[in-house]
């Protein structure tokens, strides 16, 4: 009878160990796991079928990554942006993704065998028509605004969509985007850390304009019914940005690193991007877009870097738009 009891303890004793289930640890920006963000669905709709534990470990990703390197406890790193993949790749922690790319619908060529793109959007300058009767038309209008009109933008040595909006300029611009900033800096508010607090700012009516993305109004529109936030699209042409997913080369759970990079291609992932991220999805027919998403007003020319092109011009877009605030 002892012996029985004995047994069965054992047994209840090592029924944890065989529950558990592989964790894929994954490293995500900021604002990923906030409630408005996409990381809530993702790791609900993985776990559905991955019978495993996807756990978000968040923070500054490209600091991080180059901080850690080899060291690093990611499996997989979601979030990184076309402009930072330079140094990302230079890192030397990310491995082959190995998966079919036919499904992109993205503006623009992607053939990269390390970096999935999950999203894209294009920079914009986002306005309240019941405050802004008159929003720009042009990059030029935005250099000659009213004096009373302020804009709030983010710092581009801290922000993926301030380093966006000086290499959009830098496009727009060349040689002479440090004209374009003299212009612009008596009607710049103040420029903020992250987007999360400009685009604060702007909701809260502190200035008229805020950098953001194309795609901001749909949040407007969809979530709260207000049809009066827009993007204002520009002739010059808008700039193109995509966040991606990588796998970790060193990674501990490959097989399930790899499902997951599969699972991203899958429309069931690329159907969440749009209402849970607010951008639009990278491998989804626009006639599979939600009901409403194909009417947003977008841009008839994108301009994008590729990843040498914009490391190649990153430290002097910056110096001239902190040389021209700094005045």
């Amino acid at each position: 009878m002892k012996t029985s009891i004995l047994a069965a303890g054992v047994s209840l004793m090592a029924l944890p160990a065989m529950a558990e289930q592989p964790v894929l640890t994954v490293y995500a920006g900021d604002y990923f796991t906030s409630e408005w963000g996409p990381g809530p669905a993702i790791e609900k709709g993985f776990e559905a079928f991955c019978e495993c534990d996807l756990q978000f470990s968040v923070g500054d990703l490209l600091p991080r990554i180059l901080l850690e390197g080899d060291k690093t406890e990611a499996d997989v790193v979601i979030g990184l942006t076309t402009d930072v993949l330079k140094r990302a790749r230079a890192s030397g922690v990310f491995g082959p993704h190995g998966q079919d790319l036919s499904a992109l619908t993205l503006p623009v060529q992607w053939n990269d065998d390390s970096f999935i793109p999950f999203n894209w959007g294009h920079t914009a300058f986002i306005y309240d028509e019941t405050r802004m009767a008159t929003p720009p038309a042009s990059f030029d209008d935005l250099r000659k605004l009213p004096e009373d009109v302020k804009v709030v933008i983010q710092d581009p040595r801290t922000s993926i969509s301030g380093l966006a909006l000086v290499l959009w300029v830098k496009s727009v611009y060349g040689d002479q985007a440090a004209a374009f900033w003299a212009d612009l800096a008596p009607h710049i508010l103040t420029v903020t850390k992250d987007w999360s607090e400009s685009y604060g700012l702007f909701t809260d009516g502190e200035a008229d304009m805020v950098l953001s993305y194309t795609t901001s109004p749909a949040y407007h529109i969809f979530a709260e019914n207000d049809l009066t936030k827009k993007a204002a699209i520009f002739p010059e042409g808008h700039y193109f940005m995509a966040e991606t997913v990588g796998k970790i080369a060193a990674t501990d759970q490959p097989e399930l690193a790899d499902k997951f990079m599969a699972w991203v291609l899958s429309e069931e992932f690329q159907t969440m991007i749009p209402v849970a991220n607010w951008s639009l999805p990278a491998a989804l027919p626009k006639e599979k877009w939600p009901e409403g998403w194909a009417a947003l007003p977008l841009p008839d020319k994108v301009l994008f870097l590729s990843e040498d092109e914009a490391e190649a011009q990153r430290e002097a877009a910056i110096e001239e738009w902190r040389a021209a605030l700094s005045q």
